[in-house]
């Protein structure tokens, strides 16, 4: 069975920091590979600033291309909307029957795990990988079932900060792997 860690995100762009959770999970975590999932749109956050999914996909394959073990994936943009991770979970089991897929996600999201779609259902048939988030403390209980809080390294780093740091004309090319960096410069986004 290959172990697989599923890194759902907006990734408006994606960062080093999420680079370096990734590589964090897969190194210490067991897993085989970690799968950048690009969502259409993430229901808990606000779609102003949100660059259309299939530039946001380009960024994460531009950033993980060379690196065997990490991929992006457009599985979100193909199923229909709204989005929902139990039906993505779904369709990857049906697709990949020998692989088994772990749910990485930050402390601000596991606060919020009990109002997914099928909470139940993802909880007891996949692991949570739980990263560390400043400001955010999570519940015992949904430590008891299949998640668990990881030592990742707190990453103190938002892409909200990036994309106001490249509207205001400010270099970042040490923030964002140097491909994402030159393809943003090249299409002239977040400006």
């Amino acid at each position: 069975m290959i172990e697989v860690g599923l890194f759902f995100g907006s990734f408006n762009p994606i960062h080093i920091g999420h680079l370096a959770l990734a590589n964090y999970m897969r190194e210490f975590e067991n897993l085989d590979e970690v799968w950048f999932v690009v969502s259409p749109q993430n229901p808990f956050k606000q779609s102003s600033e949100l660059l259309d999914a299939e530039l946001r996909l380009k960024m994460v394959d531009l950033a993980t291309q060379d690196q065997e073990n990490y991929k992006a994936i457009d599985i979100e943009l193909q199923l229909p909307t709204p989005s929902y991770t139990i039906k993505t979970l779904d369709a990857l089991k049906s697709q990949y029957a020998n692989y088994q897929f772990s749910i990485i996600m930050g402390a601000d999201n596991a606060q919020r795990l009990h109002h997914w779609k099928c909470y139940d259902e993802i909880i007891s048939e996949h692991q949570i990988l739980i990263y560390p988030r400043t400001g955010y403390i999570i519940d015992e209980e949904i430590l008891h079932h299949n998640a668990r809080l990881t030592k990742a390294p707190l990453v103190e780093m938002a892409s909200s900060n990036i994309r106001e740091w490249i509207r205001d004309g400010k270099e970042t090319p040490y923030l964002i792997p140097e491909r994402v960096y030159n393809f943003i410069k090249q299409k002239n986004l977040y400006r």
